[in-house]
């Protein structure tokens, strides 16, 4: 996946994702209500998501589901964060992470895991 998603496509992203199929009306209708957007402005968005390829929008009612799951962008954002913030560094980033606000005894445990795991 080459291309990234900019703030206001991630925005739209997380309401197709939770809302998955979703109408582009009922988009525009949720943006409106936590984003304060209008219409022409979610449109907009939703047409730059679509010629990027993170959706597909399909007639009647311009239905929009995704084509890349939350999982698989979370995974290419924390890759392109580790590469451009902490040079490639994971362990610096876990650093910038967990020193100012120390770990519960739940999360330690969750992270051993994955780091077992991987």
């Amino acid at each position: 996946m080459k291309e990234k998603l900019f703030d206001s496509e991630a925005k739209i992203m997380e309401i197709i994702w939770k809302k998955s199929p979703i109408s582009a009306k009922e988009i525009s209708l949720i943006a409106a209500d936590t984003i304060g957007w209008n219409k022409n402005t979610t449109y907009t968005v939703i047409k730059k998501l679509e010629a990027k390829g993170f959706i597909k929008r399909e007639d009647p009612g311009f239905i929009c589901t995704p084509l890349v799951s939350q999982t698989q962008m979370q995974k290419v954002e924390a890759t392109s964060l580790v590469k451009k913030v902490f040079g490639g560094s994971r362990r610096a980033l876990f650093s910038a992470l967990i020193e100012d606000e120390p770990l519960s005894g739940e999360e330690i445990n969750e992270l051993r895991r994955l780091i077992d795991k991987g």
